[in-house]
């Protein structure tokens, strides 16, 4: 079976500052693929350079399929109605209109109000609907979740693993360790122009660990403290301010973002 997307050698830059490297990569077809990095490690460069938005210097992209592309930055004009943008994307694409998808996304459900008026996640669930119109064999999502509430985000995390249940490639451009987890197959981080690691989630957590942050609201103050094991930690924190007689207001844990996890590889590679 072919490659949905094989990318060799690519390089680019922007007057004498190199952006890509001359790294290689290959996505295979049905899988769901995250491109991380964070900002300035080349990211969106690399994406705009496969979806073809953006000129390389030298190297060779190959997409076997039809793209669809949702832009982590798109915008409609302020007065138009979905079922017009999809109209109009259906036109531009000459394809007839998939009414099943859009009620998947819950278009119906907005179809009467303006672009103007829309929340995050109805622009989101637009924007994703735009770009599966044509029915795409390779679909681009750049930060798809981004300012979206919980339920926003699973329910576009359904629609995205429904996808894939279809036989579609995803390409995930997300900063969110937890969303790349649940929903990817592999992985490849961009660090500094090359490839700083491709491979699965599970291989990740073996190579960067699991970090976690537990923050600690108190009468004395906000603390944060950085650990692999949260029972023993929290236990260990808990009693020492049961000792001292200090009131716990409230306690979060949460995973490492992904810079956090690339300082800890940058680290250790040094």
């Amino acid at each position: 079976m072919k490659d949905a997307i094989q990318v060799r050698e690519l390089k680019k830059s922007y007057g004498s500052h190199m952006v890509l490297k001359g790294f290689d990569f290959q996505i295979e077809k049905g899988e769901i693929f995250a491109l991380l990095g964070v900002n300035g490690a080349g990211k969106t460069t690399t994406l705009e350079c496969i979806e073809g938005l953006r000129k390389y210097d030298s190297g060779a992209i190959t997409v076997n399929g039809k793209m669809g592309i949702q832009l982590q930055s798109s915008s409609l004009p302020a007065h138009i109605k979905p079922m017009e943008a999809v109209k109009l994307f259906a036109k531009w694409n000459k394809t007839k209109i998939d009414y099943a998808m859009l009620n998947g996304l819950g278009i119906k459900e907005i179809e009467k109000k303006q672009y103007i008026q829309l929340s995050t996640g109805q622009k989101r669930r637009l924007h994703l609907a735009l770009a599966l119109i044509g029915n795409p064999d390779v679909i681009f999502l750049d930060e798809p979740t981004a300012g979206l509430d919980v339920e926003g985000r699973l329910s576009l995390h359904e629609q995205i693993r429904k996808l894939k249940s279809h036989g579609k490639t995803i390409v995930l451009a997300s900063h969110d360790m937890a969303e790349v987890e649940t929903l990817c197959d592999r992985i490849a981080i961009l660090n500094n122009g090359n490839i700083a690691f491709c491979g699965t989630a599970s291989e990740l957590t073996d190579k960067v660990g699991r970090k976690y942050f537990i923050h600690i609201k108190t009468q004395q103050g906000d603390n944060t403290f950085e650990t692999d094991n949260v029972e023993d930690t929290l236990i260990s924190l808990l009693g020492e301010l049961k000792q001292k007689k200090i009131h716990v207001l409230d306690i979060k844990v949460d995973r490492g973002t992904l810079e956090q996890h690339f300082i800890e590889m940058a680290r250790r590679e040094a």
